[in-house]
């Protein structure tokens, strides 16, 4: 678990470094602006709580520049029945995460790192509970479409996964 956080960390860490020196010798002028982008995920806990999981996000983004943006991401997931660590079947898990990150493009303005921190709220099957979440990711984006990958640590819900997202997005 430690190992997979710090692989993570230091991906995303060697990544920004990389993007901070490769600054492009001309400036140009971007128009900064608001993005929306509607996304379904899917996911499978790296443990065996859960199964699987399922869900659906809406992400505000705004352009700081061409290369960095800053997010806002809510929505809601679903992880799927499983067994705790004595082998008894445990309920599924619904919660909705309020997340805020900075993505930035590392290649092409295409091809980009997002890291994002917030808290998940528990919302079915009598749960009760709101844990810390953080999720560093990679991901494709285009004027439209964005899919990316990314690991996200539910502390207090005692689990984590690997989750895709499939979303498509547009200018405000």
């Amino acid at each position: 678990m430690r190992k997979l956080q710090f692989i993570c960390l230091a991906a995303f860490a060697f990544l920004y470094t990389n993007t901070t020196f490769a600054q492009d010798s001309e400036v140009k002028n971007y128009d900064q602006g608001f993005r929306l982008g509607f996304g379904v995920n899917g996911g499978l806990p790296t443990d065996n709580a859960y199964d699987w999981s399922l869900g659906g996000d809406v992400r505000l983004q705004y352009d700081l520049s061409r290369r960095t943006s800053l997010t806002l991401t809510t929505g809601f997931t679903n992880l799927f029945m499983g067994k705790d660590e004595n082998g008894v079947d445990v309920n599924d898990l619904g919660f909705i995460p309020a997340k805020a990150g900075f993505k930035a493009f590392v290649w092409e303005d295409q091809f980009y790192v997002l890291g994002e921190v917030g808290a998940g709220f528990a919302v079915t099957n009598g749960y009760d509970d709101t844990t810390f979440l953080w999720a560093p990711g990679i991901g494709y984006a285009n004027k439209y479409i964005d899919i990316s990958v990314r690991y996200e640590d539910y502390n207090k819900f005692k689990t984590n996964q690997v989750a895709l997202r499939l979303a498509y997005g547009f200018d405000l």
